[in-house]
């Protein structure tokens, strides 16, 4: 069927554009604009007899009512998926913005996907090292899992994302059959060109597609850049293969490009003014991930997004926690101290964790390991707690014991070097290391035998 074309606007408003009584338009069509000899496309969002509303993904500024020509393409928004991706960098809806070339080759493939039917999802197993001990040790990435990053405004998610980024490998065979896809949303140029300059001078641009939209950007265009980002995954999961890890920073600017075209489309707002189907819509993003049966590949991802106020009651956090496996919380209180990164191990957790450590995974030991840091640093808080009201001279040589224990943890096992990669061997002998500061009668999660391999008491000076 041949392309439609319409001159004339009836209206303009913010980012949307409408057309008077158009013919067999479909929803999620995807549009050329042209003004003069500028193109630009859009995408029709909402439909009836009278009228299409449709968004435009480069902004309106331009437009004008009379000499606007809008062409209905009869398809969604589609996007060139191939091999000549990796390495290379493209705006949010998937355009080279690196100074290379066009992508020639591979499928076009509409950027909403198509959802993975729940019989042929298989169960995640077999953890990503990212080289980060927190985050390895305490709240293990497991392939196909979704895990987002809770940050907040100035906290370094960015900067951890990058870490994740150039560290992040599997073990064993599967090593070498490994793809990152990264998306920015809505982040400033400086960040943007940390992250570029980052992964280039590390070298781990050449295994990552990135893909960037700044603040400076048509909002608009916020909502298509996941899709878009997880359209390649797929390619490069289902297609090719590959084991897939996505980032997606940050999911907090998607969700308020969300709510402004809710707005500009006159719908009714639900908590704080997003729109009442933000959960679904979430979903729609978050359920992209996964492993499929009869395939070898993988998507797992990690969103992040900052809490407005530090809120984790906020809708964004509160409905992205209901859809993911866990969350990784950072920590303000650690982050004015000077440790990076500053993740709040007891905030924290990954659901999926428990069938992806252990014998055939990481070590025999890191269950217990991992359960016996975690109750240890729950004590410290008690202790501290304690100490405030009653001075530390006051503590039981014991309670003094996990108070050197918790300074340890803190500096040495929290806190590492943003280009300090650390296997699962290192980081699980560090926790050993730190645990021989509490008494043996203290270590009630590992076994005799895990205490006779690895516990060294350290004596106090």
């Amino acid at each position: 069927m041949p392309a439609k074309e319409y001159v004339g606007l009836s209206q303009i408003n913010g980012p949307l554009i409408f057309v008077q009584k158009p013919t067999d338009v479909g929803y999620n069509e995807v549009v050329e604009i042209m003004i003069r000899n500028e193109k630009r496309l859009g995408q029709v969002v909402q439909i009836s007899d009278q009228m299409a509303m449709i968004q435009v993904f480069e902004g309106t500024n331009g437009l004008t009512i009379d000499k606007t020509r809008v062409k209905f393409l009869g398809k969604p928004l589609m996007i060139k998926v191939s091999d000549e991706m990796l390495g290379r960098v493209f705006n949010g809806i998937g355009q080279p913005i690196d100074n290379g070339p066009e992508i020639l080759t591979g499928d076009s493939r509409d950027m909403n996907g198509s959802p993975i039917n729940p019989v042929s999802r298989m169960y995640p197993r077999n953890f990503i090292q990212t080289g980060i001990s927190a985050i390895d040790a305490l709240m293990t990435l497991i392939r196909g899992q979704k895990l987002p990053i809770f940050s907040g405004n100035g906290l370094p998610h960015n900067r951890i994302a990058v870490q994740i980024t150039k560290q992040a490998k599997l073990k064993g065979e599967e090593a070498g059959n490994f793809a990152i896809v990264f998306a920015a949303m809505g982040i400033k140029h400086d960040e943007a060109n940390f992250i570029r300059e980052s992964l280039e001078q590390s070298g781990a641009i050449k295994n990552t597609i990135m893909f960037l939209n700044l603040a400076d950007d048509p909002a608009i265009e916020r909502i298509a850049t996941p899709r878009v980002a997880l359209t390649a995954a797929e390619y490069l999961a289902f297609d090719k293969n590959l084991h897939v890890l996505v980032l997606l920073t940050d999911m907090t600017n998607y969700c308020e490009a969300l709510r402004e075209l809710a707005t500009a489309r006159g719908e009714v707002p639900s908590r704080k003014g997003y729109p009442g189907y933000l959960y679904s819509d979430l979903a729609s993003i978050y359920e992209r991930a996964g492993m499929i049966k009869d395939r070898n590949g993988s998507i797992t991802q990690i969103p992040i997004l900052s809490m407005p106020n530090d809120d984790i009651t906020h809708p964004i956090p509160d409905l992205t926690g209901y859809i993911t496996e866990g969350q990784i919380v950072l920590n303000r209180d650690l982050n004015r101290k000077g440790i990076y990164p500053p993740i709040g191990v007891l905030q924290s957790l990954s659901r999926l964790m428990k069938d992806g450590i252990g014998k055939g995974y990481t070590r025999d030991d890191h269950p217990h390991v991992s359960s016996q840091l975690f109750a240890s640093y729950s004590r410290v808080q008690e202790v501290k707690a304690l100490a405030s009201i009653i001075g530390e001279e006051e503590l039981t040589d014991s309670d003094k014991s996990y108070l050197r224990f918790g300074d340890a943890f803190e500096n040495e096992f929290l806190k590492q070097n943003e280009d300090e990669d650390r296997s699962i061997e290192e980081t699980l002998d560090l926790g050993w290391k730190l645990l021989g500061y509490l008494p043996k009668i203290e270590l009630t999660r590992v076994s005799e035998k895990e205490i006779a391999d690895h516990y060294k008491e350290i004596k106090e000076i």
